[in-house]
């Protein structure tokens, strides 16, 4: 069984965030994103995979994965990009007539795909398994109907959702899909969406098996997305401190990373300190991931999420809420605002000033 990770779309709902890097390369928890989506499918014993890119993503994504080890890759280009469905068929001749796992890049789930990726037996005349999640409100979703067992239905972002379960972003395939790839017509916005295809394919009498994901799932598709994905993964962070401490107080399940000082300041976890940051006279509050080689000076921050090589001092209000990229500078002055919340793109400046 091949890997299959999609990884071309522009991410234009986190801009300004993505305008110089593609969604699947920021970090969630100091990891990229599609590193999680790589690890899932090796814990699932599945080692070769094509990572589907666009011309704006393809180096950032090489870029992110060259040191990976643990898995072969193979880069499919697709220009522009039209859909799942159409990321399938221009990944075709990498896949070949073999059964395939399709994950999305930008998707996190709590207990992996290792047990999902099981329930795939083509010997009991399964032809797909789609995961499928419980939401108050799918319309924005994949929405699938399932009867004794089986998906019999499909639909896209319904306005009326004729059930709460909305398709997740991590798919299992068998060789038919491309059958029902083939002479598909494009959506309103002309995209061929890979829902229509599974429909077709039930349509033919396939075999379209439902599993309920376990835990949370999280689809980081906004700002708010990044954050609460960091959330939930520092949920389960476990306390270690290979950096420097001096006079400082380090509360609950605080990570400090090799090279990383941290000095004069409270630390609430959970929280991570990246290699080689300096948090110095601040407070870190709790659910706060701070990047590699960081500076946060004279500074507060909380549930906030800080890209590698920014620098963060002497701003008076406490940050919450906020997604910072990666190369900031944000500085401010002495004074009282009342708040502030930031979602601020890569290689930005921005200075604070009491109003």
């Amino acid at each position: 069984m091949k890997g299959l990770i999609l990884a071309a779309g522009l991410g234009t709902r986190l801009r300004p965030l993505t305008s110089l890097r593609p969604k699947p390369t920021i970090a969630v928890a100091n990891k990229p994103l599609i590193h999680y989506a790589v690890d899932n499918l090796v814990a699932a014993g599945i080692d070769h995979i094509g990572v589907v890119v666009g011309p704006s993503t393809a180096t950032p994504i090489r870029d992110t994965l060259e040191c990976y080890e643990r898995a072969r890759f193979e880069f499919i280009m697709q220009d522009p990009p039209l859909g799942l469905a159409h990321a399938v068929k221009v990944s075709q001749p990498f896949l070949g007539d073999e059964p395939f796992v399709m994950y999305l890049s930008d998707n996190l789930f709590e207990h992996g795909i290792t047990d999902f990726v099981s329930r795939f037996d083509p010997s009991s005349g399964v032809n797909a398994v789609l995961a499928l999640v419980e939401v108050p409100d799918p319309r924005q979703l994949g929405v699938a109907v399932v009867e004794d067992g089986r998906i019999e239905r499909l639909v896209e972002k319904p306005a009326d959702p004729p059930s709460n379960l909305a398709v997740a972003g991590v798919y299992v395939f068998d060789a038919s899909v491309h059958d029902a790839i083939e002479g598909l017509q494009p959506g309103a916005k002309g995209e061929y969406q890979i829902t229509d295809a599974i429909q077709r394919m039930i349509e033919a009498g396939k075999t379209v098996a439902p599993v309920i994901v376990p835990g949370w799932w999280k689809d980081t598709g906004k700002a708010e997305d990044i954050l609460d994905a960091n959330r939930l993964v520092l949920g389960r962070l476990r306390r270690r401190v290979e950096g420097t401490v001096e006079d400082s107080e380090l509360v609950g399940e605080v990570v400090v990373e090799p090279g990383a000082v941290v000095k004069g300041s409270t630390v609430f976890g959970p929280a991570i300190v990246g290699r080689d940051a300096l948090v110095e006279r601040a407070y870190v509050g709790p659910f706060t991931t701070i990047g590699d080689q960081v500076t946060v000076r004279d500074a507060e921050l909380e549930y906030a999420v800080v890209g590698a090589r920014t620098r963060i001092e002497r701003v008076g209000a406490r940050i919450q809420a906020s997604l910072i990229g990666e190369d900031v500078i944000l500085t401010g002055h002495d004074g009282r605002p009342s708040s502030h919340r930031l979602i601020v793109g890569d290689e930005s400046r921005i200075e604070l000033r009491e109003s």
